[in-house]
Order: structure tokens, then sequence, then C-alpha cells
């Protein structure tokens, strides 16, 4: 088991968390592709290393959280808050 550090919440053990996913961009509604949705909706990258991911803090503050977690040996980076599933890190867009 591992930590996660909730922005809200603090330090807390994954088990009260529920994975939502890797972070991605959506893409827009109105001039996406059927292939653009099916590629965001089932592909994922899933790679052995840093891994930039979303979840939900289900027995906390219900609230999403975005961290960089390392897949090999599940080291996370400092969370940041997040709206929803999938939206981008705000420190990362511009």
């Amino acid at each position: 088991m591992f930590q996660i550090p909730c922005p809200y919440c603090g330090l807390r053990n994954v088990s009260e968390f529920r994975h939502a996913g890797e972070r991605r961009a959506r893409p827009d509604v109105r001039t996406a592709t059927r292939a653009q949705w099916r590629a965001y909706l089932y592909e994922q990258d899933n790679v052995a290393g840093w891994s930039a991911e979303s979840w939900y803090h289900a027995f906390g503050c219900r609230r999403f959280v975005g961290v960089e977690r390392h897949t090999v040996t599940n080291e996370v980076r400092p969370a940041t808050a997040s709206d929803e599933p999938g939206a981008p890190d705000p420190e990362t867009t511009s």
C-alpha cells in the first residue's frame, strides 16, 4: 500500500481513493471524430515510469485530485486539486 497526499485532507492511505485513470485532455465534443473518442475512452499509455493520474477521494473530501505516480514503485509526487477526472493539470497548461 502507498499514500496519496490530498491537497484538502493531507496524506491519506490509497485505500480511501478510487483510481480514475490517466490525466489527459478531453477531445472537443463538437469536433471530435469517433476514432478520437475511442482513443480517449479506451487507449492508455500504460508506461513503466511516471504517469499523471486522477484519483477520486471517495472516503474523504469526495473530490478529484491529480498525482504523478511511478507505476513500478508506486512513489507519488505531491497532489494537485482537480475538479474532474482527466482535467489538465493547471500548473502545466498556460
